[in-house]
């Protein structure tokens, strides 16, 4: 199937599930009380590349949207931004993201012991195929991104064919996570109650951004949407134009910024874009959102999602079932760990969801989760995932060391 007939394809799931989970029909209402209309839109399209329809590692269109939709996204959705809002948002968060990148650090080295104690061939091998070489780039990514990943690969130096393995492990594992947490975001009440946790912080930011959206809405006319678009795609521009300077700069002249990932376009693509929108917040610009900017930017979040769902497999399981193992045990840990956490200081669901996506997904995924919750809180996500750059190569480093130490 071509790039363009899948984006039409996925166009289509799109507005077949946004259409029924919007229908007064008591059939739908029932099936989307228990089903979320954000999972389908991710599960869906990954049936087109389980059954082979669709090639998801030859599609342009992964990289077309997270590098030009989702930045132009980011920038739409903070032109609403109340800071002041924010701030109330308090210090939970930032303890959530901590608990996620030191689980999945911690976690790593349990998963390889647990498993050593039942299969050690699993997690064995020698030289550049010793599995823990590439368990580590794992860690990377689980705790930063795709430069992590790139820089342990680097020093950890594992095979070719050991690396494609820990590839299909990521994806697999990461999105399988990625769609509990789209899950539970539609059953977040229900979690918070279970996790005695108060979520009016949260609450509170949403409804004060509604209330400011609804004093500015009017019918957009077509010259607000052009304008929207032209904001959107030209921050987007900016942001690429910076980032095609500073990265390969940083690359080049300063080692200590390069060890933080900081020589990562994508960070830089993200990072600015996110910049440029708060920047136009404080702006006549953010009169816009009463034209319709989130829901522009709400669209190029759903086909990011549908775009993300597409690289799911959902049989690749059978290909690698010891490699996947070991990611299972370790993202359970994960997940038990954020669980606990976020019950002992009383966390709501929303900050335990994109605290642990701002390491496991990154940047592309955490505004996702957050956004799920509601578009106007996507900037927290991209925050919060952005401090992931800066620890991932640390933590994934220490983490690889302990994975060797308790090696078979």
């Amino acid at each position: 199937m071509s790039d363009p007939i899948t984006l039409g394809v996925l166009f289509l799931i799109l507005a077949v599930v946004l259409s029924t989970a919007s229908s007064p029909r008591p059939f739908w209402q029932r099936f989307y009380h228990y089903v979320p209309a954000t999972l389908l839109c991710y599960f869906l399209p990954s049936l087109l590349n389980t059954f082979g329809w669709v090639d998801a590692d030859n599609t342009a269109l992964y990289p077309i949207v997270s590098r030009v939709l989702l930045p132009a996204s980011l920038v739409l959705f903070t032109l609403s931004v109340d800071f002041r809002a924010f701030r109330r948002l308090g210090r939970r968060s930032v303890l959530m993201f901590a608990a996620s990148a030191i689980s999945i650090m911690l976690g790593g080295p349990l998963a390889v012991w647990l498993i050593a104690q039942l299969a050690p061939e699993l997690v064995g091998g020698q030289g550049p195929d010793a599995v823990w070489r590439g368990l580590a780039t794992l860690a990377g990514t689980w705790i930063g991104g795709g430069a992590n990943q790139t820089a342990l690969k680097e020093v950890f130096q594992p095979s070719s064919n050991l690396f494609s393995a820990i590839v299909t492990v990521d994806v697999f594992v990461s999105n399988l996570w990625l769609g509990v947490l789209l899950y539970g975001a539609g059953q977040a009440p229900r979690i918070d109650r279970w996790l005695r946790a108060d979520a009016s912080a949260v609450e509170e930011v949403k409804e004060r951004v509604r209330s400011q959206v609804e004093a500015l809405r009017r019918i957009p006319s077509s010259t607000d949407l052009v304008v929207i678009l032209a904001i959107g795609f030209g921050a987007t521009a900016v942001a690429h134009a910076l980032a095609d300077v500073i990265a390969p700069y940083i690359d080049q002249h300063s080692a200590l910024l390069s060890q933080f990932s900081l020589n990562a376009p994508f960070f830089w693509i993200v990072g600015l874009a996110t910049a440029i929108g708060i920047g136009l917040s404080f702006t006549r610009a953010r009169n816009l959102e009463g034209a319709g900017a989130s829901k522009v930017a709400t669209v190029f979040l759903y086909l990011m999602i549908a775009t993300i769902g597409l690289k799911m497999n959902i049989l690749a399981i059978a290909d690698h079932p010891g490699l996947m193992l070991v990611g299972l045990v370790w993202m359970l840990f994960h997940v038990l760990l954020m669980i606990g956490f976020s019950r002992l200081i009383r966390a709501p669901y929303f900050f335990m969801a994109v605290g642990s996506q701002a390491c496991i997904g990154g940047p592309a995924t955490a505004p996702i989760i957050a956004a799920a919750f509601h578009p106007v809180l996507a900037p927290v996500g991209v925050l919060m995932a952005i401090l992931g750059y800066a620890v991932g190569t640390y933590m994934g480093y220490v983490c690889g060391i302990l994975m060797q130490l308790v090696s078979p």
